[in-house]
């Protein structure tokens, strides 16, 4: 992998988001945990380039975010969808994620990351926000996103490096 400037990253976030999707990833003790997301962004706020996430308060990747300083975004080009989606429908707490996708991860940085990845973000967390019921001014996104209510919290992250595949 190579270290680049997020300024020079070519490919939109908003596509590896929504369409090929990511893991989000934090240490679990001496492995990791990766979670898939497609909700997120990537943009600048208080005076740093900064990725959001977003974590339902039952997923146990919300215990390892609250816990860690640091954490991956790994984007795979729209490969490896199996992985992503195995990663995505079922819990760290059953599964061990890693080993049941395959995936090969590195542990040389502040977060752990995945091999096959084409695109990762390594990011320090700076503040998580709670996005409960009263925050909505879209009534029409609590029935159709929320009727469980199982709410989200924000984790906002400092990109503190960007590496893309060779």
């Amino acid at each position: 992998m190579k270290e680049i400037s997020v300024r020079e990253v070519k490919e939109n976030f908003v596509k590896l988001l929504a369409n090929d999707w990511a893991l989000l990833t934090a240490k679990d003790g001496d492995g990791c945990n990766p979670m898939t997301v497609s909700w997120g962004g990537v943009g600048e706020l208080w005076g740093k380039d900064t990725a959001t996430v977003y974590v339902r308060e039952s997923r146990y990747t919300k215990g390892l975010m609250d816990k860690e300083d640091h954490f991956s975004l790994c984007f795979f080009g729209g490969a490896h969808k199996e992985a992503l989606a195995f990663c995505g429908s079922k819990s760290g707490r059953d599964f061990d994620k890693v080993k049941e996708t395959g995936l090969t991860p590195v542990y040389d940085e502040a977060a752990p990351y995945f091999e096959e990845a084409t695109l990762v973000l390594i990011c320090r967390k700076e503040a998580r926000l709670f996005l409960d019921e009263n925050s909505f001014t879209d009534e029409s996104i609590m029935p159709k996103w929320y009727n469980d209510h199982d709410m989200h919290y924000i984790y906002f992250g400092e990109i503190e490096k960007v590496l893309i595949s060779e």
